[in-house]
Formats: structure tokens, sequence, C-alpha cells
């Protein structure tokens, strides 16, 4: 891979050591950051991007979605725009359409989000199961899902099929489940909550998970205040996502711990429901990731900026908070050093906005604001995509 120095940055934030520069340029490097400095004494490279005072950040990392996944719960949104509540139910409607789709369609819809996603400046996306639920249904979902990541979760534990009786269904998520899914999987993850999954059943999953080579990580505290953050700051969880009904002993627990709290406002923004408290998450020390928690059911987006926008607007997160939440945040929600930051030795993950500033992802709302985006160096969306 041949050098490139990528010039006349208007303004770069890097999350690293070196904060903001103004007036910046970087020099890329087998894919990484090799320097950063200001405009003058450029070094000799083998190419040159101009990217003519445009703003650049480090690419976003979404470290919570559910992209393998066949059919539409369109007619179920706007029923929830009508006045009916959101439980969670919906997802078994989505198991049964996931269920009956081909490889090919599951791989394809895959395939088309992450290209959606790129365009909006991610470079780094998580993809969790879930919607199989079968032995070999959460089998082939996650071997779909490796082929576009490594951040792969196995998500057996995400409801009870129907029919089927919960402790049963826990040992298979415990036994031939965790064992067809592990291969495919760096990830083990549980819905914890009324009508899912509760602690005990929890906690067996993510310890079977653990004592299978797998991270921990929990689907916690979203529908009602519950067990689900205190048992993943127990096991050491990476994450906790949702977090929307937190106690003060879950938000000092979560401040104690090196566990993530990942906060996914689309899911409250397409479910009109409360919105977590990120501005007592954040003075209380403790490290808050953004993400989109994409899915066909109840946060059906791939735009990083958009949960940015509404983590501003909504949650009372500054823009300079929300930015790192959307990038380190996501980061350190699946222990990577590598991305997230635009330090020298960091991959070279980076998204140019068609904007002075990172302030206008928060500023003009709604507005395709990303120009150019590069994952380890090479394009990966450009202007004319």
């Amino acid at each position: 891979m041949s050098s490139l120095l990528i010039t006349n940055i208007g303004e770069l934030t890097t999350h690293g050591p070196q904060g903001t520069v103004q007036h910046a340029a970087m020099v890329v490097d087998e894919g990484r950051v090799a320097w950063i400095g200001g405009a003058g004494h450029l070094p000799m490279t083998d190419a040159r991007l101009d990217v003519e005072g445009r703003a650049v950040i480090p690419g976003f990392v979404d470290s919570h979605a559910h992209l393998v996944f066949a059919g539409s719960r369109a007619a179920e949104f706007a029923a929830r725009m009508a006045g009916q509540p959101y439980t969670g139910g919906g997802i078994r409607t989505t198991v049964s359409a996931t269920r009956a789709a081909p490889d090919e369609a599951l791989r394809a819809n895959a395939a088309r989000l992450l290209a959606e996603a790129a365009r909006q400046g991610t470079t780094t996306m998580e993809i969790k199961s879930g919607y199989g639920l079968t032995v070999a249904d959460e089998e082939r979902s996650l071997r779909i899902a490796a082929e576009f990541t490594p951040e792969t979760t196995f998500l057996g534990a995400h409801v009870v099929p129907a029919d089927t009786d919960p402790d049963e269904y826990v040992r298979l998520v415990c036994g031939d489940m965790l064992k067809a899914a592990a291969p495919y999987a760096r990830w083990v993850d549980v819905f914890c909550e009324r009508g899912a999954f509760d602690a005990e059943q929890s906690r067996a999953v993510l310890r079977a998970g653990i004592d299978a080579g797998l991270r921990p990580r929990v689907h916690a505290n979203q529908l009602s205040q519950g067990p689900g953050v205190q048992l993943a700051v127990e096991l050491g969880a990476a994450s906790a996502d949702h977090c929307t009904h937190l106690s003060e002993a879950d938000i000092k627990a979560l401040a104690d711990s090196d566990t993530v709290a990942t906060l996914l406002p689309g899911a409250e923004f397409s479910t009109r429901s409360p919105y977590p408290d990120a501005r007592s998450l954040l003075d209380a020390g403790v490290t808050v990731a953004l993400a989109t928690d994409c899915n066909p059911g109840s946060s059906f987006t791939t735009s990083m900026p958009f949960c940015l926008a509404l983590a501003v607007r909504e949650m009372r997160m500054t823009p300079a908070e929300a930015l790192r939440a959307a990038t380190t945040g996501g980061a350190k929600a699946l222990r990577r050093t590598d991305i997230g930051h635009l330090a020298v030795g960091a991959c070279a993950d980076l998204t140019v906005l068609d904007a002075p500033s990172f302030l206008h992802l928060a500023y003009r709302p709604g507005v395709p604001l990303v120009h150019t985006v590069l994952r380890n160096g090479a394009p990966l969306c450009r202007p004319s995509q």
C-alpha cells in the first residue's frame, strides 16, 4: 500500500494526544496514521488527497447493530406512532421471516445496510445474530455476519421462541447452539429484560459464552429498571447497551467499572420512549458510547450522524461528547485500541465531512455531510458514491 498525504484539512479531530488540530495535514502509510502536523513542511508521499478545508474526524464505530435479518416491520412502526406501546414482541415476526430467507437474501441485505452505513461515515460495525433462534439459523447468521466484520456477536438469547419452555431454551443456547455459533463469534450477548431473560438465565448464557472463549456484552435496562447493568458489571462485560432506565446504584456500578454504557437513541426515537440520562452517566465518569441499534423493528437506521444529533438534542450531550462517544466510545465498547481515534499508529479509518467543523453533525441534522470515507487508508466511500 502506498503512502498518502491528506492536505488542507480545515479541522482535524484526532481524539488522541494532539487533540484538535486546525489547518492540519496527515500522512497514512500501510493503512495506519504515520504523521500529523501543520500545513508547512509537508512530508513526501506517493499520493496526495486535498480535502479543500473540510473537517476530518475518526470513522464512526457502531458497536451495536442487528443486520442479518429478513422482512419488514413498517406496519409495527406505524402502529407505535399511532399510540401502541413497544414491548419487544415483534422480534418473533423477524425471526419467522429470517428463518424462511435464503442465505443469499440475508447476505445481500447485510451488505446493503453496511454500504449505507459507510456512506454516513461508519468504518467499523458490530453485527449480532438473534433472528434465527435455532441451532442452524444462529450458526448461519453468524457465518454470514463474519463475512463482513470481525465484530460478531452471538445473541441466541434474544427472546424465547414461541411455544418453547424458557429453561429448556436456555439450555439449548448454552449447549448445542453456542457450540455451533462460537467459531463465528467474538462476543456473547443476552437480552436481560422482562419478557426475555431474567438475571439467572442471563448469567447462565453469559458464563457459558465466557467458558467458550467469547467476551460478554448485555442488552440491559431498556424497558425498565432491572438486573442487566449490575450483571454486566459483575461479569466484566465490555458494554451494557440501552441503559434507558437506571438507578443511582446502576450509574455508580458503571462508574466504578470499565463497562461502557452504550446508548442507542435511535431506539427511543423509533419507539417514542424516554431517552437515557446521558448527562448523569457522563457527570459520574461513566464511559459512554453511541450506536445505531440498526434493526428492522425498533431502530431501522444506519446513520451514526442521526444518532449523534439525537444525543445532542435529546440527551443533553455536547457535540464534542457525542462525537467522542460515537468514535472512541464505540471502540472501547469493542475493546479496541486501534480504531475510534487518529493518533499516530492507529488505523487510518477516517471521515471527511463536507463542513468546516464536526459541530455541523449536530448543527445541521439530516443533511448528508459525509464527503469521503477511508478505512485502513483506502477509499470506502467517495463523493460520487
